[in-house]
């Protein structure tokens, strides 16, 4: 097809904050627009493919300083590190675009005139909460937690996200976000595929623009690292101002060449996930509006991959970074767990177990073990050779073949629908389809056989199976970069690497093809003791050089020099235990005791003058330890100090008996460590 006949598709992922390496849930996001990119590649489509890289902002000033950088040279830095991080995961976006590019920079200005001339955008005082990790302001009523003095009055809080906020007060210009509220409601009504999944437009609505849109801060004086407001330079254009306009500057929107723009915009499909759907399902679609610009066709904010205690957070240590998975396991395993587990918009929790028995189930004992029984018996019943001629019926044909093209019919809808795990799953049941097939024909009982009926029957169960991988294949390749064009070579046929999926239909294996000589595993069974094993340690790892110095492990602590703090009473034995100092204490670090099956070993916070350490019997009731760490305990803190396995155990941290085991009574954690309790 020619290209300037193909049907356009202009996808495009979030641009990343690059204050810190991406892990495999910020990964996810880039890793899921790049297989629908290659999806619709593959059916003809003319794809244009965005990511980059979001550099302007308060955070990045302060970490470039704290670092002793210039912030262009840090984000030189971090953009770099990014495009490797996406070479690695084989992606194929089109451009990569940096909110520190001229041409951008230069457009956001324009824009920002733009909207000011024409009275969208006015000057004005703005005083409320704001947040320097998530760039975001928030009302007193969008705050998670609220910190009170003792007249009752708001004095500080939490984010959403968990982050501190500081009350800021400033001159600001504000965005008129309240003016588009209802049409924005409207467009909603009437593009009910505008926001995806189904339920976020619920969340926008009854959230946000039924309890009535604010006006929008959209720049700051307070700090200079960003794009200056041509008209008035003090000020910096806010970063979601910034950021949001990169969709349409990528393109050319705003310079003397437009061709990428009037070819591809509006952009069929926004991926980002749930943390920002506001900022791109109300923020992004009222500038446009203001603008007069066509809405993108559909926003889809997909939901975060957690870990056991909560989002993957690089502060807490609690992260998978994608070199762990794709150095051990390959780009192909890595990506098809990542897209397999994430369902459409909800929530995944990433544990290593999990991940190895997905890949063992899925592409070591399904797929792995089909192709290599497949290519086995080819070589040792066709002398390699794949039967395409003299094929005799088998019952199971006609159910094997419909459930192939049912499967098929449903990847595609699966796949337009964004529902890449629900498309991954139409193949593997293809796979499990196929395997039952062997076992139903029974192929090495036919070739015991010397009648030609049944050793036509063989030649059409070969058939039937390597027709089978072909198009298993074809359908994995968005997702897999790696093993399509393996099981091509092996099955003898790497030309199907470039049929387009328009063109796949059941019956289109070559003739007088041979088949490898001898199977290759494409993916190798995992030892799933030893793997889980491997992840949890690295995970161990990453969670103690997050706390730093405050590692169990830390060569710099001794526990027993630590000065303690006591309210009123001296320390006290355990027979005078009535007289108890009960506090609050945050637990930094928490590690077995060698030699123990029982204990733990905490580093904790109780408000004294360095940290004190307590050991305690818990370990067969928290096998996943590390969840602790950042929690609140509650500790007697005025037991007399002793000794256990040889280490000195300052305090009991108090549990609960229930009849599941032992667990720890925890504290809100907007208490203060150290605060006594009565």
């Amino acid at each position: 097809m020619a290209e300037q006949n193909k049907p356009t598709f202009y996808i495009t992922t979030p641009i990343y904050y690059p204050s810190g390496d991406l892990h495999i849930g910020n990964s996810y996001s880039t890793i899921l627009s790049d297989s629908l990119a290659r999806y619709k590649r593959l059916m003809g489509y003319d794809v244009h493919f965005l990511t980059g890289t979001d550099e302007h902002g308060q955070k990045i000033q302060e970490t470039a300083e704290e670092l002793g950088m210039d912030p262009k040279v840090y984000v030189d830095d971090m953009a770099e590190k990014i495009k490797e991080l996406w070479v690695k995961w084989e992606t194929t976006h089109d451009y990569f675009i940096r909110t520190t590019d001229d041409y951008h920079m230069a457009a956001v200005q324009q824009v920002f005139e733009q909207l000011l001339e024409q009275g969208d955008i006015y000057l004005d005082q703005y005083r409320g909460w704001y947040s320097i990790s998530d760039e975001e302001f928030f009302t007193d009523s969008q705050l998670s937690e609220v910190y009170r003095n003792d007249a009752g009055e708001i004095i500080g809080g939490k984010a959403p996200s968990g982050h501190e906020v500081e009350l800021v007060e400033e001159e600001s210009y504000f965005f008129k976000m309240s003016k588009y509220a209802e049409r924005l409601a409207q467009y909603y009504e009437d593009h009910p595929n505008f926001l995806k999944p189904e339920f976020r437009k619920n969340e926008m609505l009854n959230n946000f623009i039924k309890p009535g849109l604010n006006d929008l801060a959209v720049s700051r004086t307070t700090f200079d690292w960003g794009i200056p407001v041509s008209s008035n330079p003090k000020h910096v254009v806010y970063v979601w101002i910034d950021a949001l306009i990169n969709y349409i500057t990528a393109l050319g929107y705003g310079s003397d060449d437009t061709e990428l723009f009037d070819k591809y915009w509006p952009a069929d499909v926004h991926v980002v996930g749930k943390d920002i759907s506001r900022f791109h399902m109300i923020y992004w679609p009222t500038m446009l509006m203001a603008l007069d610009l066509p809405l993108p066709k559909t926003i889809f904010a997909h939901g975060w991959l957690l870990m056991q205690d909560g989002k993957m957070s690089k502060s807490k240590g609690n992260v998978v970074y994608p070199h762990t998975l794709i150095d051990r396991y390959g780009v192909d395993a890595s990506r098809y767990y990542l897209l397999r587990e994430m369902s459409k918009g909800n929530d995944s929790v990433f544990t290593p177990e999990d991940f190895v028995e997905r890949l063992n189930t899925d592409l070591s004992n399904d797929l792995g073990n089909l192709l290599n029984r497949t290519i086995g018996m080819i070589n040792q019943y066709f002398e390699g050779v794949v039967p395409t001629e003299n094929l005799g019926v088998n019952a199971p044909d006609e159910d094997l073949v419909a459930t192939i093209e049912e499967q098929v019919a449903c990847y595609h809808d699966f796949m337009d629908q964004l529902e890449v795990s629900r498309a991954a799953e139409a193949v593997m049941a293809i796979v499990s389809r196929t395997n039952r097939y062997i076992d139903e024909t029974k192929p090495w009982v036919l070739n015991r056989s010397e009648d030609a009926e049944e050793r036509a029957k063989l030649a059409g169960v070969m058939h039937h199976l390597a027709e089978s991988l072909r198009i298993v294949a074809l359908l994995m390749r968005p997702y897999m970069p790696q093993a399509p064009a393996e099981m091509f070579a092996q099955l003898g046929i790497s030309q199907e690497n470039d049929r387009l999926l328009t063109d796949l239909a059941w019956g289109q294996f070559p003739q007088a093809v041979k088949v490898t000589a001898k199977a290759r595993p494409i993916f190798p069974r995992l030892d799933a003791e030893e793997e889980v094993t491997y992840l949890q340690e690295v995970m161990r790892a990453q969670i103690a050089a997050s706390q730093g110095a405050d590692s169990v492990e830390d060569p710099h602590w001794e526990p027993e020099a630590v000065e303690l703090v006591y309210e009123e009473t001296a320390s006290v034995s355990f027979d005078e235990a009535m007289a108890t100092e009960i506090k609050v204490a945050e637990v930094m670090d928490v590690a077995p005791v060698e030699g123990s099956d029982r204990l733990l070993r905490f580093r904790l916070d109780a408000g004294d003058k360095g940290h004190r350490q307590v050991l305690s019997g818990i370990a067969e009731d928290y096998p996943v330890y590390e969840e602790l760490i950042g929690q609140k305990v509650i500790v007697i803190t005025n037991l007399q100090p002793r000794k256990m396995m040889g280490l000195i155990s300052q305090g009991m941290i108090l549990s609960a008996e229930t009849d599941e085991g032992l667990e720890l009574i925890l504290a809100p954690s907007h208490v203060p460590n150290g605060t006594r309790l009565s």
